[in-house]
């Protein structure tokens, strides 16, 4: 037998944990603003984020880049040259030889977003859950994609490979300019959103133990794959363009 005053208790207990958990996660989803600067305005938290990963990233390569020996090279030195032949290797076969000029842009945005992606593991909102920076990485992609195919191509062969292998699909070509771009947005931002909602939930739920894998899981895993995607799919549209 349940007391109808205990029973409305719970319910509104209940209903409190709701709306609290509801305003937490509206709260996290929301890009708040870090502080105001006189001229520049308002300076997001995912700006803030970014500047804290671009220096990391930057005091990183000066501790691993220091004291560089040819002849009696570190264990460190050894290590890092084998991760940098391996990745520029994987860019350069996705590539070509005619698209290794842009290799190095493509590491440097696949170190971004690894670490971009992985940084809610130490308490940071990664950068990007702001659609903002998708849409800005997004756009950087497609400036580059169109700009390796003016550079191979020239401006004249750049328009007329619109009209290629027939004139009557042109107009689809030139729509994959702006499909482009939207689809490494929304594919980016969707996937980091959406395992962010799913571990507020499981840390709703159960908020001990349980949400453990799965951080690693969306946090590491699904965070490395995202990255991989993103620049894989630039790297290949970049090779249409470059090649004849």
């Amino acid at each position: 037998m349940e007391f109808p005053i205990l029973s409305k208790r719970k319910s509104q207990k209940g209903g409190s944990n709701t709306a609290e958990f509801k305003d937490d996660l509206i709260e996290q989803l929301t890009c708040q603003t870090a502080f105001r600067l006189p001229i520049l305005g308002d300076i997001d938290e995912s700006v803030v984020v970014t500047w804290i990963i671009m220096a990391a990233l930057v005091l990183v390569s000066i501790w691993l880049t220091h004291d560089l020996s040819v002849d009696h090279p570190s264990k460190k030195q050894l290590a890092l040259e084998s991760f940098y032949c391996w990745i520029k290797g994987f860019f350069e076969d996705i590539l070509g030889d005619k698209g290794k000029r842009y290799t190095n842009y493509m590491i440097t945005v696949i170190l971004y977003l690894g670490v971009s992606n992985m940084i809610g593991l130490i308490g940071f909102k990664p950068p990007t859950k702001d659609m903002n920076v998708t849409i800005a990485l997004a756009l950087m992609s497609i400036i580059l994609i169109e700009y390796s195919g003016i550079h191979s191509r020239g401006v004249k062969g750049w328009v007329k490979s619109f009209a290629e292998p027939m004139p009557m699909i042109a107009p689809i070509n030139v729509m994959e300019i702006f499909i482009r771009p939207v689809s490494l947005c929304m594919r980016l931002f969707g996937n980091i959103l959406g395992g962010f909602v799913v571990m507020e939930l499981i840390k709703g739920v159960i908020p001990v133990i349980v949400p453990i894998p799965f951080s690693l899981y969306f946090d590491v895993f699904d965070g490395l794959i995202q990255a991989y995607v993103f620049v894989f799919l630039t790297s290949l549209f970049i090779k249409e363009q470059v090649e004849d």
